[in-house]
């Protein structure tokens, strides 16, 4: 049998045969609905066959035949009202499982969001793309035409998204381009590093949305229901349809801070904080400089995250902080690793691990923080090293820097631009899609194997404006990205390991090494990071002015 769960409480699997009923019961289900018509199949067993050997073992069993490719909304309502009477949970069954995998993703329209419909359906095996797009249009809004349409529509508005329509409408003034975000305020991320060691305000990270969308570019202030891309169309919620000649993907990613059990309950207080967000920033720098004495935790999750350096950058303030302070010496600084690594670039590892000293740090390599307890000022974590069995050590604390596991949003994990892992499918070179000729991505959401930061996107972007325009005038890509990535990792307050490197680990710097050495702490990378990198983030990156991204050409064959 290959059963595949949706819910807790309801199940879908291809064909039921009398044989499998014994298995069903012992996996705890108390229902089964059959969605298959009888004699749909000539080794198909009866509805009543199934039927009567389920009463025998205690199963209920209700019969609603569907039609291959007739699902009506009455049959989704009668498959709801099935859900509510049969005890559960729930086992629906068809052919192969995609009716009642239908069925049931039309009963979750009014409750659950489109993308966590798909998330679940494709997460089991089943494709509901065209039952959303039934859902989101309200079963009536073709893609095949738009309620809008545009020469170039940019799905994402931050950091990569308004780099790159400012980078196309210098090259091409007169392009009809889109933004779609929903979102009222972009954040200078890379900025609350900083807040968390109480070196920048909160504030100072903050603009509003509308000051920032290059001038003659349209915002579609809405999120993204699904991708049409046979169709060249972006399906937004409330059912309305964007079309596009050209589309480039950069939503970022996603924080996934449900993954970790109790994080979310604690977050903000009991001494659990984060730099990766916002709201949370000044209360590391409050944990930080209220400290004197105890256990402070500074976690990774596994790969790939962005800024991979930020974990470790919160530590190093931290403990400069209270170096400086005289408390050091009392507080026990824990590093839990998920990676095996203390940085995936080798060259700068020393330099690193001489503050690691510094501060008295303990690295705990293969450690992934699972659970917390904040009240109880506990947490676990799932340490895997390699060639042994996993084990799950606790751990109290008295401040905890926790970094989040990360994913692709959710939907572009289910929408048919993304790969396997459910980022978006690129080549690593031009950073078009793979599949789809009029597509690029750029930014934390695509599948390149560089790393995600903010100084990778500034070199993205002009890559891919100058390919899109030449594929508007007919050419091939002009323009390659190397995987350019930059970490300006902040060991101390006032001096910086300016780790600069491409694919492989190839190391990319932008100065010569008399002004900066990158496999050393530098003041002069501080005073990047501090006063330069900032107004060049919001002066030049966002308004299409490429200081130091000229895109390299693509070599001739």
């Amino acid at each position: 049998m290959d059963i595949k769960k949706l819910t807790s409480e309801v199940s879908v699997t291809p064909q039921v045969t009398v044989a499998d009923l014994p298995t069903i019961k012992e996996q705890g289900f108390r229902s089964i609905i059959c969605n298959r018509p009888d004699g749909e199949g000539a080794d198909q067993p009866t509805h009543v066959e199934i039927r009567k050997a389920s009463a025998k073992l205690g199963l209920d069993v209700a019969y609603q035949p569907i039609v291959a490719g007739k699902v009506s909304d009455q049959d989704a309502d009668d498959f709801a009202n099935l859900m509510r009477e049969l005890p559960g949970p729930v086992l629906a069954y068809c052919r192969t499982g995609t009716r009642s995998a239908t069925l049931w993703s039309l009963t979750q329209a009014e409750t659950r969001a489109t993308a966590d419909i798909l998330s679940a359906t494709k997460a089991a095996g089943y494709d509901m793309a065209g039952v959303v797009r039934r859902i989101v249009n309200g079963g009536k809004t073709p893609t095949d035409t738009g309620d809008a349409k545009y020469e170039v529509v940019v799905v994402g508005g931050g950091a990569a998204g308004i780099a790159l329509a400012a980078s196309l409408k210098s090259r091409k003034p007169g392009l009809e381009i889109a933004i779609i975000d929903p979102a009222d305020i972009h954040y200078y991320q890379p900025g609350w590093t900083m807040v968390g060691g109480g070196i920048f305000d909160a504030e100072d990270t903050v603009r509003t949305m509308g000051s920032l969308i290059p001038k003659g570019v349209h915002w579609l202030k809405s999120a993204v229901a699904a991708f049409e891309p046979k169709d060249n169309a972006v399906i937004l919620d409330g059912c309305r349809v964007v079309k596009y000649d050209r589309l480039i993907v950069c939503p970022g990613l996603k924080l996934d801070w449900n993954k970790v059990e109790g994080l979310v309950d604690t977050l903000g207080k009991n001494g659990v904080t984060s730099n990766y967000r916002y709201d949370l920033a000044p209360y590391t720098w409050e944990l930080v400089s209220g400290m004197r004495e105890g256990r402070a935790i500074f976690t990774q999750p596994p790969m790939p995250i962005k800024c991979a350096g930020a974990p470790q950058k919160a530590l190093y303030l931290s403990g400069d902080a209270w170096f400086r302070n005289g408390a050091l010496k009392n507080i026990d600084i824990q590093f839990n690793n998920a990676g095996g690594v203390l940085f995936g670039v080798k060259d700068y590892v020393p330099a690193l691990e001489q503050y690691i000293t510094k501060y008295g740090a303990d690295l705990n390599f293969f450690h992934n923080l699972v659970a917390v307890d904040g009240p109880a000022k506990k947490a676990w974590f799932d340490v895997a090293k390699p060639d042994t069995p996993v084990e799950r050590v606790e751990m109290a604390f008295d401040m905890m820097h926790v970094c989040p596991p990360q994913t692709a949003p959710d939907f572009i994990r289910v929408s048919p631009l993304a790969d396997a892992a459910g980022w978006v499918d690129v080549d690593q070179a031009t950073l078009r899609h793979k599949t789809y000729d009029n597509i690029w991505s750029l930014g934390d959401v695509m599948n390149a194997p560089n790393a995600k930061t903010a100084a990778a996107a500034r070199m993205q972007a002009p890559i891919v404006a100058e390919n899109v325009v030449a594929d508007i005038r007919g050419s091939a890509p002009v323009a390659q990205y190397n995987g350019y990535g930059s970490c300006p990792l902040t060991v101390e307050r006032g001096k910086i390991v300016l780790a600069e490197f491409g694919y492989g680990g190839t190391l990319l710097p932008s100065f010569p090494k008399f002004l900066i050495d990158g496999s050393k702490p530098s003041r002069m990378a501080w005073l990047l990071k501090e006063k330069i990198l900032p107004p060049v983030y919001w002066r030049a990156m966002l308004k299409g002015r490429e200081w130091m991204a000229k895109p390299e050409k693509v070599s001739a064959s």
